[in-house]
C-alpha cells in the first residue's frame, strides 16, 4: 500500500514463491505458506487467487520464511 498508494491499483496477484526454513525431511512446507495466501485473499478477494510454489529450505537468520509475491498493477 505504502508503493502503490493504494491496494485497488492492485489488478491480480499473479504468482508467489515461498521458502520455508525447514530441515529435512518436513512434508508440510505447503501448509504453512498457505497462511500468505490466505491473507493475500483476504486482503485482495479474488485478486488475491495465485498460482503458488513452495520449498522447504535453510534460510539466513533462523528466518521463518521468505515470501516473493509477483502482481500486475495499473
Amino acid at each position: 500500500k505504502a508503493a502503490l498508494g493504494s491496494l485497488e491499483r492492485i489488478e491480480q496477484c499473479l504468482r508467489v514463491f515461498g521458502c520455508v526454513n525447514a530441515a529435512s525431511p518436513f512434508p508440510s512446507v505447503s501448509l504453512v505458506m498457505n497462511g500468505a495466501s490466505d491473507l493475500l485473499v483476504l486482503a485482495l478477494g479474488d485478486k488475491g487467487r495465485h498460482a503458488r510454489m513452495t520449498i522447504g529450505c535453510l534460510l539466513p537468520r533462523n528466518a521463518a520464511a521468505e515470501v516473493e509475491a509477483i502482481f500486475e498493477v495499473r
